[in-house]
């Protein structure tokens, strides 16, 4: 469901896209979507953040990143940790983090900023190298490419939802996406965490129709 609130927060961690406008936090009274309500920290996100189009890939090895370990937890447990992660893991720079080793891994266990999880921590390493296998093969920007290849076509997209019970958990593009990534050597991409990742990415746009933010 969406509800109607007053916020007068400002200001995010992250880049915008480079041809996105500047943002600013709404301040009057809006209708959001309804799962932001609970904090500020998801409001902001909410407003700033979430289904707005994310290009580079660095940037989208993060989302990815961050939402493996969002796993079994909740966002914002891992929104209110994410400038943990990007200390440690070097700004997510993906030639860095391909290169970490037993060293690293044992320090990231020991980091007590971040989720502490060793298999999610190895695969952030092997993803790390699986992006950089895709970019050496198909150059800068592959991993961009791929992951935006599987955006549907909004032009046929079904009516927005009315709240949240009506949006899938997975579709039959997040599914491709999940076994493309899986076949250029990327693990912990299953097609639930990839349609999580699509939303946030703005590969859908998954804002229910009476929220600000529906266009």
């Amino acid at each position: 469901m969406s509800s109607r609130v007053t916020s007068s927060s400002g200001g995010v961690s992250g880049a915008a896209a480079p041809d996105t406008p500047p943002l600013e936090l709404v301040t009057r009274e809006v209708v959001r979507c309804g799962w932001c309500l609970s904090t500020p920290d998801y409001i902001e996100y909410h407003d700033l953040e979430w289904g707005r189009p994310v290009h580079g890939d660095v940037a989208l090895f993060e989302r990815i990143t961050l939402e493996a370990f969002q796993s079994g937890l909740s966002w914002l447990a891992i929104l209110r940790k994410r400038e943990n992660f990007r200390a440690a893991f070097a700004g997510f720079d993906i030639d860095a983090v391909a290169q970490f080793d037993e060293g690293d891994v044992e320090r990231l266990m020991n980091d007590a900023g971040i989720v502490r999880n060793r298999r999610k921590i190895d695969a952030t390493i092997t993803n790390a190298k699986a992006a950089r296998d895709l970019r050496d093969s198909d150059g800068y920007g592959a991993l961009d490419a791929l992951i935006w290849s599987f955006a549907p076509d909004q032009s046929t997209r079904p009516p927005r939802p009315c709240d949240l019970s009506q949006l899938p958990s997975q579709t039959a593009e997040s599914n491709a996406l999940s076994k493309e990534l899986k076949r250029n050597g990327f693990v912990f991409v299953g097609p639930i965490t990839m349609y999580a990742a699509m939303q946030a990415c703005g590969l859908v746009d998954d804002h229910v129709a009476d929220c600000h933010l529906a266009s």
